[in-house]
């Protein structure tokens, strides 16, 4: 469904209430944000009126999208890593007063270069689960109360984990990437249907193939020309996400 802003209010009487963007006030949480597709998320929701907060590991990549983007909340963690999972999830819920929007953006390849299933190291197999499929599942989980509080407060509550067609099907040599992806995608519809009830969707998303630092990585070869921007892919989950909230009225006179 596409999505669009109207601006167009001049029909409207002095203080009636107008439609809005339903991103417009939302407080997002979106992990890997310094580069890629999570760069651009962070960028196409600040552009719609959200209040976001931001993931990764390098602290000097986060400082500096923070200091390029005012009102980003930079927060330098490893979702990998299980001891730094309740520190970024109370950061978050800090930061923002509370979550409406989850989306596990942060992956890993595994074995670079990419190799053979036979050829893989136990290590590389265990990071690619780790950061994954592991930490989505332990963010989503320490999340999970300020996500049900923002359902309930009527605001909308949605979890997007970003899928891969590899999660489906079988190229060869993206064996350990391919196989977290698929877990990924699976406990995310898993979820969706244990937590329908409460209010909270769930979404995985194959976002395409886009030219990034980790394609680039993976297929050195490929032609940037062929592969999506990562821009018009934030464009299109932040529509799906957008098409999942309850559509709010804001007075002319401004937010209350």
């Amino acid at each position: 469904m596409a999505f669009r802003i109207d601006t167009d209010f001049q029909g409207l009487q002095p203080g009636a209430p107008r439609p809005a963007d339903p991103i417009a006030g939302c407080r997002v949480a979106i992990t890997g944000g310094t580069a890629g597709l999570g760069l651009a998320l962070v960028k196409e929701f600040i552009l719609r009126g959200a209040s976001v907060a931001f993931v990764a590991r390098n602290r000097a990549g986060v400082d500096q999208v923070a200091d390029d983007h005012p009102g980003a909340h930079g927060i330098a963690g490893d979702v990998s890593r299980k001891d730094d999972i309740y520190t970024i999830a109370m950061q978050i819920t800090g930061e923002l007063g509370g979550l409406d929007v989850l989306i596990n953006n942060a992956s890993s390849l595994g074995p670079v270069p990419l190799a053979l299933l036979g050829d893989t190291h136990c290590e590389d197999l265990e990071s690619a689960l780790a950061t994954n499929l592991l930490g989505p599942f332990r963010l989503t989980k320490a999340l999970l109360g300020a996500l049900a509080a923002s359902a309930r407060e009527g605001r909308g509550a949605v979890v997007l984990n970003i899928s891969s067609d590899a999660a489906v099907n079988p190229y060869p040599r993206w064996g350990a990437y391919g196989a977290s992806k698929a877990a990924l995608h699976h406990l995310t519809r898993i979820w969706n249907e244990e937590l329908a009830e409460e209010g909270i969707r769930f979404l995985s998303v194959d976002p395409g193939d886009m030219d990034t630092a980790l394609h680039r990585l993976a297929a050195p070869d490929a032609d940037p020309v062929t592969l999506k921007r990562p821009e018009a892919s934030a464009r299109e989950i932040v529509d799906s996400i957008a098409a999942l909230l309850p559509l709010r009225v804001l007075s002319t006179e401004g937010n209350r």
